[in-house]
């Protein structure tokens, strides 16, 4: 990478914004070299509307068939990397990300102190509040689930859309791996950590057009934590015992074994007490009791040690030897599922 020019390209996911996808694309600054816009089945003029802007750097892809934000923004990935550009942009065609902050984002992928930078709208007070409520709650709720399956604990707002990756990084992701709804930003965290990206939250705020939230928060909670519970078993499950084996393997596996035999024998005892109608005696408490404790001191401990254990240095890239994310929008071609206009 030319650290003093990079070739930057933005990749901007589009579905139904015809309204303001031309003001959008307009707004992006000269030192962007690609514009890739994926209108993801829009049932709008959103097509025709990025038709109309003159401007050389524009590349259109349509999907036949709605895929969701994360569909679009991988195929948008995919062709990004076929350019060979250095570093990619998200940014959305609802003209609610500005771009005056995209320096902001590309500033320490370019310096090589980040690999994935992203926005943080609750690092600016002002900003804050105006989120709408909805919003607001529903990212507080499911931030801490989603430290806990990225294993990102220095990382707030996961859900925010507006990012930017290194190439190199980008090229060593599954695409299999990453999810094609909502979820998408948060898969992207969860698989960059088996990679040990650093990642960098950059402090902006975001726009909103008085428009009414959508959000409704149970749905939204209901639906994130069914992803999240299994990123964080398969998180832990890969990183302590598929391919490592550390202190943090032997607390939770003896703290989970501690905890279950407290339990278990604590449920017996006063099931026995209960039929006999005798107090359990101060031995038999302890047994139950001591284990428990015990068992959480060291789950406690392991979490501490996985809470240290963030990258911080951006390392060299592993070799690449399928890269499956560079090949995913010719697939969608030849299926049929995407045309490049």
């Amino acid at each position: 990478m030319d650290k003093a020019h990079p070739k930057i390209a933005v990749v901007i996911p589009a579905y139904n914004v015809e309204a303001t996808i031309e003001k959008v694309i307009l707004g992006i600054p000269k030192s962007v070299a690609s514009i890739i816009v994926v209108n993801d089945a829009s049932r709008d003029d959103t097509a025709s509307k990025v038709k109309n802007v003159k401007d050389n750097r524009v590349i259109l892809i349509s999907h036949t068939k709605n895929m969701g934000v994360g569909g679009a923004m991988l195929s948008g990935y995919s062709y990004a990397l076929s350019l060979g550009v250095d570093i990619i942009v998200k940014l959305d065609g609802d003209d609610q990300m500005d771009v005056k902050f995209m320096p902001a984002l590309v500033d320490p992928i370019m310096n090589a102190q980040a690999d994935y930078t992203k926005g943080n709208r609750f690092l600016h007070p002002v900003a804050l509040k105006k989120m709408p409520f909805g919003r607001k709650i529903s990212n507080l709720g499911l931030t801490f689930l989603s430290k806990i399956a990225s294993g990102y604990w220095n990382i707030f707002d996961p859900a925010n859309g507006y990012t930017a990756i290194s190439a190199s990084k980008l090229a060593s992701l599954d695409p299999t791996k990453i999810a094609r709804s909502y979820f998408f930003e948060t898969s992207m965290l969860c698989e960059l950590r088996k990679l040990d990206a650093v990642v960098m939250d950059i402090s902006m705020p975001a726009i909103y057009q008085n428009e009414r939230s959508s959000v409704k928060v149970p749905r939204e909670i209901l639906i994130f934590s069914t992803n999240l519970f299994g990123r964080i078993f398969d998180r832990f499950f890969s990183r302590y015992f598929l391919y490592d084996f550390t202190a943090v393997s032997l607390y939770i596996i003896i703290g989970t074994l501690l905890c279950l035999f407290g339990a278990i024998w604590g449920l017996i005892k006063w099931n026995e007490a209960a039929q006999a109608r005798v107090p359990a005696t101060t031995g038999t408490v302890l047994i139950a009791v001591l284990p428990i404790i015990l068992g959480f001191q060291l789950l406690i401990q392991a979490f501490t040690l996985d809470i240290s254990d963030i990258p911080t240095k951006v390392q060299a890239n592993r070799m690449i030897t399928d890269d499956l994310m560079s090949s995913y929008i010719h697939e969608l071609v030849k299926k049929g599922d995407a045309i490049h206009a």
